[in-house]
């Protein structure tokens, strides 16, 4: 593997082989052929083009892609939301905890924190929903999902302790429970993820962080230059090809967040670690900044992940944590969101 740096802290960045191709090779570039029916797109105006020529497609939504080919209706995605967004609100409104002690191997010990925090210390049939093992393959996940199901009492014998929880509760049917399990966990777990990914790219990228720059700034340099969420795949449309006839009618598309994020035509300094850049930028409307998507249809988490992100670093410049001094090399795998893995956090 080849190694980047991160910048500021002399620490290294070891990006899987596909990834390190993908910066090395593509970085500047607008539009590049990837395997045979599949380009990708990097250039900030015509990543723009693209992602307002239509909306993403069911199939092309992340959280609410159909499950087991039944669609999840515009009425159930308003309702789960609604759900998170109230257990989000509650969490945010805890006093941050003197005994809480995010020291150890990040991100597990962030996730673990995130889960707790927002939707409590609920049964295990439900924690287990939100366990990171369970990216290893869907299978595990389905079997997590069915043995819940099949272990949950009548509806009223227990009290869920979030109110995305309530809504398994008040399915009727062991179908629908167990689709509004499977549902849980689209919800749940992705906030979890993507917060303690952010957090950790942040703290590799830049701890200790100068007492005058904003955690918000952090987390905007944070995701330009490690976005947990580097890519957005649209399948072949007439649209594209007819915005840009090097795209074929058949060709699907890999927008790469990633590269525009480090486009030497779009940043000074592109490979450096500098939130005070974003005292004069805005990642509203900065060209090719899309760490939550496109104007157009920006992530539903989004108003969730940032201020969630900022609690946790709270409690990182409360408590002094830093990278462990011992640990100069992180990995970023390819396997889902874009973090550094196995990062050892120790009290300053």
């Amino acid at each position: 593997m080849s190694l980047s740096s991160t910048g500021r802290n002399a620490r290294v960045t070891v990006f899987a082989p596909r990834i390190e191709e993908l910066l090395r090779t593509h970085r500047g570039a607008d539009l590049f052929r990837l395997e045979r029916d599949t380009v990708g797109v990097a250039g900030a105006d015509l990543l723009d083009g693209l992602l307002r020529a239509r909306p993403a497609n069911p199939e092309e939504r992340p959280t609410f892609k159909p499950v087991l080919g039944r669609q999840i209706s515009r009425t159930d995605a308003s309702a789960l939301m609604q759900a998170v967004s109230s257990d989000v609100r509650a969490a945010l409104k805890k006093p941050l905890d003197e005994t809480d002690d995010l020291t150890g191997r990040w991100p597990h010990a962030p996730h673990v924190h995130l889960r707790d925090l927002v939707f409590g210390r609920e049964s295990l049939r439900f924690r287990i929903l939100v366990d990171r093992k369970l990216e290893l393959t869907p299978k595990l996940t389905w079997m997590a999902v069915a043995a819940g199901t099949a272990m949950l009492g009548k509806p009223g014998t227990e009290i869920p302790l979030s109110h995305l929880a309530a809504r398994v509760m008040e399915a009727d049917s062991y179908a629908d429970r167990r689709y509004a399990m499977y549902l849980y966990r689209r919800v749940a777990a992705p906030i979890c993820f993507t917060v303690a990914a952010l957090v950790t790219n942040a703290v590799w990228l830049g701890s200790p962080f100068d007492d005058d720059v904003p955690n918000r700034d952090i987390l905007w340099e944070t995701l330009r230059l490690l976005p947990p969420s580097w890519n957005i795949l649209r399948v072949a449309s007439p649209e594209f090809h007819a915005l840009d006839d090097r795209i074929g009618v058949r060709d699907d598309i890999l927008m790469l967040p990633l590269l525009s994020h480090r486009d030497p035509r779009l940043w000074d300094a592109p490979d450096e670690f500098r939130p005070q850049r974003w005292a004069e930028l805005d990642p509203e409307s900065h060209p090719g900044y899309l760490p939550f998507g496109h104007a157009n249809e920006r992530c539903w988490g989004r108003h969730m992940v940032l201020p969630l992100a900022e609690r946790l670093l709270d409690i990182v410049r409360r408590d002094g944590l830093v990278v462990s001094p011992d640990q100069t090399v992180g990995k970023v795998e390819l396997d889902g969101l874009l973090e550094v893995s196995g990062v050892r956090m120790v009290r300053r």
